[in-house]
Order: structure tokens, then C-alpha cells, then sequence
């Protein structure tokens, strides 16, 4: 019970590092621990991992909210800076979202599962978008929990088909 605990807990860790930082796999993590212990429920694996990656994704969210201040380098430029074509481009989004609020929440939740567009660049839009937090969370979680339970799923599918 405790290895399985402290394997739940490093998942965790590995999901929320991988939500950061995409030089980490947390899918290349989540199949190595399926396969080394496939006593793990997958529903709770899958579980812990969208819980991990919502987590690291919100931090993404936030910044680009402007709720998280960010090293110089990253931050928004003034009012003043942020005027013209592309400014223009946000507001009309911003508006689109609002008014199209299962559409957003439809591109949400296919690029959670399907990581097309990357998730964590459709973080950072939802965010910049103004997206409200509730659907971000979520059709994330949904979309994440989905991912990641066919990918547990996915190795005893494979070695009960040979």
C-alpha cells in the first residue's frame, strides 16, 4: 500500500514538472509505471495525472492572465505598446470565446485529449483569452483524465491481444 501511495505521489510530481517543463514525458512515465506495477487502477492513475497536469497547466493560465508575475523577459508590454493589428486580433477573440462559449469549450477539451494544438499553448490562449476558469478546469480535467486513462489502458490492451 505504501509503494503504491509513493508511486501516486511521484506521478504526481512527474505529472506537474511535465505540465511545466516539455522536456519531461509524463506519458513515457505513465506507461513505464503501468507496465512495472499493473496493480494500479488506471482510473486512478489517470486521476492523479490530469490532477498534476491541470495544476501545471493553471500556472500557464494564470500568467497569461496577468494574475502571476513573470521575469521581466516575459512580461506584457505597456497599454501604450500594445496597440494595433494584433491587439485588435485579441479583443475579437476574447469576444468570440465569450460569445461561443461551447465551441471554446470544444477546442479545450480536443486539445487535452488529443494534445492538437498543444495544450499548453491552448492554456496560455485560454488564459490571454480570458477563458472563465471553471470551463478551462474542467474540460481540461475531462480531456486530460481521457488521455491518460486510454494510455494506462493501452499496455494491458497490447499484452492481452499477443
Amino acid at each position: 500500500m505504501l509503494t503504491v501511495i509513493g508511486l501516486l505521489s511521484t506521478t504526481f510530481g512527474v505529472s506537474v514538472a511535465s505540465a511545466l517543463l516539455p522536456l519531461i514525458s509524463v506519458e513515457l512515465f505513465a506507461v513505464g509505471l503501468v507496465l512495472k506495477e499493473p496493480e494500479i487502477p488506471w482510473w486512478l492513475l489517470a486521476v492523479v495525472i490530469a490532477t498534476g497536469q491541470i495544476g501545471g497547466k493553471l500556472l500557464h493560465y494564470y500568467a497569461a492572465r496577468g494574475v502571476i508575475r513573470l521575469p521581466r523577459l516575459f512580461r506584457r508590454k505597456s497599454e501604450a505598446e500594445r496597440k494595433g493589428r494584433w491587439r485588435g486580433w485579441l479583443e475579437t477573440f476574447r469576444v468570440s470565446c465569450r460569445k461561443r462559449p461551447v465551441w471554446t469549450g470544444a477546442v479545450l477539451l480536443v486539445s487535452a485529449v488529443a494534445s492538437l494544438p498543444p495544450f499548453a499553448a491552448v492554456a496560455v490562449v485560454a488564459g490571454w483569452a480570458k477563458v472563465p476558469l471553471a470551463t478551462f478546469v474542467i474540460t481540461g480535467f475531462v480531456g486530460r483524465f481521457v488521455r491518460f486513462g486510454a494510455l494506462a489502458i493501452a499496455p494491458g490492451i497490447v499484452v492481452a491481444w499477443l
